[in-house]
């Protein structure tokens, strides 16, 4: 179901639950610098009014260098456009803290994960964030196609876990996938929601399935895209010129495929098998 855009009222304490999904997230974390995380943490900096700081994690120095560099010369390309003032521009990087210190994440109202995607990995940070951030921490991965629930329950609040699945480039894509799970607290799912929505994205809502909805209706599409081609029934041109033609889409599927990269594209087709067995 897609949620509407209404605007909603911002309370002044840092986490609100209601039945209205009122909600503000103050200190907002972002742990992972990569493609996905150094927008989303640009994103919620430049979200006027919905967060007093980012705390923008990186466990290297390299690595939290290179994200800083993206979102500084993400932003500088937006006031070349005049699509942002310089003063909104320094307001925007000045709310980011970028850190090595996993402990500056302890009080953050949030935590949205963007790290590789491996579910070890992921369940390891998540037993450190359980034991260190205050109880009312809400932790959300944006993994395109894990177990919402395993890392729900590595972390040792099922209740306060959710899916947010950002598309790239998560700076112009505007469809967010929250992702609930059967342990999920109703009030924190609906809060996560309005953040979405007070952050300029449009949110989705979608239980713990395999592939969420985006992924589990287009991989699919691909993957038969390929298998064309492979077999010889037609060519990589005919193929994508036909989606574009034929059925309206903006780029073929091994166009697309490409796009998203093959090696995500299998570690998604992986990830539904392992799942489904």
């Amino acid at each position: 179901m897609m949620i509407g855009r209404c605007r909603r009222q911002f309370s002044s304490s840092s986490i609100v639950s209601s039945s209205a999904a009122t909600a503000t997230f103050d200190k907002l974390g972002v742990i992972g610098l990569g493609l996905m995380g150094h927008g989303i943490a640009q994103t919620a900096a430049g979200a006027t009014h919905v967060h007093s700081s980012i705390i923008a994690y990186e466990s290297d120095q390299k690595y939290l260098d290179a994200g800083r560099e993206r979102i500084q010369k993400s932003v500088d390309k937006l006031v070349s456009k005049e699509k942002l003032s310089s003063g909104d521009a320094d307001a925007l990087m000045g709310k980011i803290t970028f850190t090595l210190d996993k402990d500056a994440l302890i009080d953050a109202d949030m935590i949205v994960e963007a790290i590789i995607e491996n579910m070890e990995l992921k369940k390891t940070l998540y037993a450190d964030l359980g034991a260190i951030c205050k109880s009312s921490t809400i932790f959300a991965s944006n993994t395109s196609s894990l177990s919402i629930t395993q890392m729900a329950l590595a972390s040792g609040r099922p209740e306060k876990f959710v899916g947010v699945h950002f598309f790239n480039p998560v700076q112009l894509m505007k469809l967010v996938e929250v992702v609930r799970t059967e342990y999920t607290d109703k009030d924190v799912f609906d809060s996560v929601l309005a953040w979405v929505d007070h952050i300029g994205k449009v949110g989705v809502s979608c239980k713990d399935t395999p592939g969420f909805i985006v992924n589990r209706l287009l991989v699919p599409n691909l993957m038969q895209a390929m298998a064309l081609v492979e077999r010889g029934d037609a060519s990589t041109r005919d193929v994508d010129l036909s989606m574009q033609l034929g059925a309206g889409h903006p780029m073929g599927p091994l166009h697309l495929a490409d796009y998203i990269g093959l090696d995500t594209c299998l570690f998604i087709v992986e990830g539904k098998e392992e799942q489904s067995t």
